[in-house]
């Protein structure tokens, strides 16, 4: 039984910053890798113009890889419908939708207000429920910029608390809170999850953190306190809103695991693996930076994972 789900991100949000493409065969190597170690869910790519993002020119084929994966969950971010149809077409098993509690944020980033997100939201939900069951993917709502904005600086919790239930109300099979550029602490944290989750009942919520005020971890312990039981991370701590200048990247999986299972809360992650699969990342990647501090120095003597 698994006390606590980790997700990966990095194959999307931590790609996505890169400068120059990533071989396909890297990203095929990773995911499958990472499937190896026990991690149950990815999101391998993201669906948008590929001349905005031409990261994910491959992202076709990647998916396509990462479906043949026995037990891994596929997921894709798309920011509107026509991302959203590509995505079905391939057959993921999960949409992750993205719109912006800030304003200004979801402006820059998808060039559309929240309040046109969230009807465009509604219609992804209407195709979802019109396929077949067998082709049907879950649709999560992912709130970017729920703890903060660099452009708009506090983002009131009453603000994310309206956006979620009109998004839960839309139809969402999940919602993600998002800790975008990283202006979380775990007081904020606690708080807002704890509300969040008295608003929307069972729907499940998954933390987002970023690591860019080295906060990352301390957030994750306060959405635990919480009752969040999935959490999004990056391998290598690789990724960053490009809005946040300076923004070292998302949680670091293999911190992430090293303090769950630490902390007795099963995974069902080998570390181990993990941290062999962070090494040949880092070779394919080089000049990238990558964070975290479990893979440098290693685990300690006598480190015993849940039982």
């Amino acid at each position: 039984m698994i006390d606590v789900h980790v997700h990966e991100t990095g194959t999307r949000d931590g790609l996505q910053s890169v400068p120059f493409f990533v071989p396909t065969d890297v990203k095929k190597r990773w995911c499958s890798a990472e499937a190896r170690a026990g991690v149950a869910e990815i999101e391998v790519c993201s669906f948008v113009p590929v001349k905005l993002l031409p990261q994910f020119a491959d992202a076709a084929e990647v998916v396509e890889h990462a479906l043949t994966l026995e037990g891994l969950t596929v997921a894709a971010l798309a920011p509107n419908l026509k991302g959203t149809e590509r995505a079905i077409e391939l057959g993921v098993h999960k949409v992750n939708f993205v719109l912006s509690v800030s304003e200004s944020h979801n402006r820059a980033n998808v060039r559309r207000s929240t309040a046109e997100s969230v009807s465009e939201f509604a219609r992804i939900v209407e195709l979802a429920r019109s396929l077949p069951e067998g082709r049907r993917p879950k649709i999560a709502a992912g709130l970017s910029t729920a703890l903060g904005c660099t452009i708009e600086g506090d983002v009131p919790e009453a603000r994310v608390r309206e956006i979620a239930m009109q998004l839960v109300a839309a139809g969402a099979d999940e919602l993600i809170v998002c800790d975008t550029v990283g202006y979380a602490n775990p007081t904020v944290v606690r708080r807002l999850f704890r509300a969040i989750r008295s608003d929307v009942g069972a729907i499940p919520i998954k933390a987002h953190f970023h690591d860019t005020r080295g906060l990352g971890l301390a957030n994750v312990l306060a959405a635990l306190d919480a009752d969040i039981r999935a959490f999004d991370a990056s391998l290598g701590g690789l990724g960053g809103c490009p809005y946040a200048p300076g923004a070292s990247g998302n949680i670091c999986t293999e911190d992430l695991v090293f303090m769950l299972e630490s902390m007795g809360l099963k995974t069902g992650v080998d570390l181990e693996k993990l941290i062999a699969l962070r090494a040949e990342i880092q070779e394919a990647l080089k000049g990238e930076p990558f964070h975290g501090t479990i893979a440098k120095a290693g685990l300690p003597k006598g480190f015993l994972k849940a039982a």
